[in-house]
């Protein structure tokens, strides 16, 4: 491999990484600009502020599901405990505060929020990271019900009871701005986690556990590392629910919701944090717009609609029969097709193990030149060789003639 080309795949590496970041920035800037100049209607900046919250969900989720191998099913839990002790936090510090737009208060709620989820995926993730596939489930299942229910049964003075708790207002034309900011932190913290050693060592426990253990990889701790870790992030997306909600009700994290993220990771693609991503906005726009249009006697038929389109999503994923057209028919292909122009089979390409395409010390040309000039000087080197024989051959028979004589 030429330095040409090791450069040009460093490039590539290097794009790949960052474009998630990239999109996001621009439409942060893109969206942020048009809200300030008031072209954003408020049902498109709430949907905005949905969408934000879906992505670091469907994010820190694919951690443990599509990293770790791992399934849980009490993700809902965490982001309710993130949402009511986070936006009690809040709702205390406004009150002493005396404004509803503070940022201060905003920031301090989120660390609580997302420290406070931290700590409950500890307690919960050291004695259940020790079990594997369904039993792990249902114990995350158990410990997201058992938050909800705590919370619904709470005084109506500390966490609102079964009515729910109320949280500050913040203004919604600048929400959505730190729902964004907090995607790109999540992003980089969890990329940057599974780019490192402790990453690869997770990767690793994924792919075969008992081999990771042999290696000398602490498998409890690798796991429990990622748990918090998601369980965090979790936390710090509840706080910005109880932000974007203004109330939070114990109903709305109930089982369902956490199967709902769980089918943003899983049709994004197991391991995939751009595949999360676009599921997350895809699923939460058409969860939106499905609310919006069937109102009234069609309400009924929304969840309906919602399970017949995820299962021709994954008929289409997933669908030996359609494989061949996936390959076709893709984003992939479609780029590979931009950058590299169809050419006519007619026309010779070079070859790209030319001569003069392979750094040397000689030169090709020079080498090549000097074999053909010996090749045309050998027979003129054979004649005079051949000459000068015979004339000494005929010196010889003189001298014998003159003996003779």
């Amino acid at each position: 491999m030429t330095r040409a080309t090791s450069t040009a795949a460093k490039r590539q590496i290097k794009w790949k990484y960052i474009a998630n970041y990239l999109v996001i920035g621009v439409l942060t800037l893109l969206f942020g600009g048009l809200s300030l100049a008031g072209q954003l209607g408020q049902s498109t900046v709430y949907l905005l502020e949905k969408m934000s919250i879906s992505v670091i969900l469907a994010v820190s989720l694919c951690l443990v599901v599509g990293f770790m191998g791992e399934l849980s099913l009490g993700h809902a839990g965490f982001m309710c405990v993130g949402a009511y002790l986070g936006g009690k936090v809040a709702a205390l510090l406004s009150d002493l505060l005396g404004s509803g737009n503070n940022v201060l208060a905003l920031l301090a709620s989120l660390l609580v929020g997302g420290l406070c989820a931290a700590v409950c995926g500890f307690l919960i993730g050291l004695p259940a990271l020790r079990l594997r596939g369904d039993y792990l489930a249902i114990v995350t299942l158990a410990f997201g019900e058992i938050v909800r229910v705590i919370f619904q049964n709470t005084s109506l003075e500390s966490f609102g009871g079964t009515l729910g708790m109320k949280t500050p207002r913040f203004n919604r034309n600048y929400l959505f701005l730190f729902g964004f900011l907090l995607v790109l932190a999540t992003l980089a913290v969890i990329q940057n986690f599974l780019r490192s050693k402790h990453g690869r060592a997770v990767t690793a426990i994924r792919d075969n556990e008992i081999a990771a253990r042999a290696t000398g990889i602490n498998v409890t701790k690798y796991k429990l590392i990622g748990f918090v870790l998601s369980a965090f992030f979790a936390g710090i997306a509840g706080v910005l629910y109880s932000y974007s909600n203004y109330q939070v009700e114990s109903s709305k994290f109930g089982y369902n919701y956490s199967i709902e993220i769980l089918v943003m990771v899983v049709l994004g693609g197991m391991g995939s944090i751009n595949g999360s991503i676009i599921a997350a906005v895809l699923i939460t726009y058409l969860n939106t717009r499905l609310a919006t249009v069937l109102t009234g006697n069609l309400a009924v038929l929304q969840n309906l609609v919602y399970a017949l389109v995820l299962v021709g999503i994954v008929i289409y994923n997933n669908a030996p029969a359609l494989k061949s057209f996936r390959e076709r028919v893709n984003l992939k292909a479609l780029l590979s097709k931009l950058k590299k122009p169809v050419q006519d089979p007619a026309v010779i390409r070079e070859d790209a193990a030319a001569w003069d395409r392979i750094p040397t010390k000689i030169d090709m040309d020079d080498l090549l030149t000097v074999e053909l000039q010996q090749k045309k000087a050998a027979p003129a080197d054979a004649d005079s060789d051949g000459e000068a024989n015979s004339d000494a051959a005929s010196d010889e028979t003189a001298d014998r003639k003159k003996d003779e004589t």
